[in-house]
């Protein structure tokens, strides 16, 4: 019996209602949410293993719309199953492997196309969450459209080609976080300051597991929220200072 590596409870899901609207672009589904004023900024969100349509990261393209982005997160599984709260952790290896988040570079070509030819942006900023952290590390070694990173808690793989980021990137780690072990998060840091030309940040928020920053606030709990709230505002002063 494999630990459960979400530590937050994906089962009692309070009901959210989106503020945004789903369109396809191109092969990809995607969920979209704009700002009530014109803008030329947008910010691109990765979901987690749960998916596109998990109602956490739609409430987080929401909360970031609200600050001024056109904001969207797509289906970077491309239609095949997210991993289910109900799913075996056993079975994880095997479906990680069909769900590379390495491999994730002509979806966001795909959606960064959409978004400068169909929404006027200008300036684009890339979030993820977990798999989607590990995906923005990713990507923000690879392509140079997007002008800022921020990946929460993406497991750090420790190789000398994950250093060079091209734009500013801030990663968000939870001190108690059982997937990702302090010694990975100073390593980073180690080889970020030898090989990194770009601003970057790293910072780990006290007593947090794995997940704690997309929770909804009914599912909060009160001695986390403080950090919940500090972590989301420190991700969205980030995009606003470079996107």
């Amino acid at each position: 019996q494999m630990a459960d590596p979400f530590l937050y409870n994906t089962g009692e899901r309070s009901h959210y209602g989106c503020l945004g609207h789903e369109v396809q672009i191109d092969y990809l589904k995607a969920y979209v949410c704009r700002p009530s004023f014109s803008t030329d900024k947008a910010v691109i969100v990765v979901h987690d293993v749960f998916g596109w349509q998990f109602p956490d990261i739609r409430y987080i393209v929401d909360l970031i719309a609200g600050h001024g982005y056109i904001t969207i997160c797509p289906d970077f599984f491309k239609g095949t199953e997210p991993w289910k709260p109900t799913d075996h952790w056993a079975d994880f290896p095997d479906w990680m492997k069909n769900h590379d988040p390495m491999k994730v570079d002509k979806e966001a070509d795909v959606v960064l196309k959409y978004l400068k030819e169909q929404c006027g942006a200008k300036k684009i900023g890339i979030v993820g969450f977990s798999w989607g952290g590990m995906a923005v590390h990713h990507l923000m070694l690879k392509n140079p459209q997007l002008s800022a990173g921020v990946s929460l808690y993406g497991i750090v793989r420790d190789s000398e080609e994950r250093y060079s980021l091209l734009n500013p990137t801030f990663f968000i780690f939870g001190e108690k976080d059982h997937t990702i072990s302090l010694d990975q998060i100073f390593l980073l840091e180690d080889k970020l300051k030898q090989y990194c030309k770009v601003p970057y940040k790293i910072k780990v928020y006290p007593g947090q597991v794995h997940g704690f920053a997309q929770l909804k606030p009914e599912d909060m709990k009160p001695e986390d929220k403080p950090y919940i709230e500090e972590a989301r505002r420190d991700m969205i002063d980030w995009i606003k200072m470079f996107v």
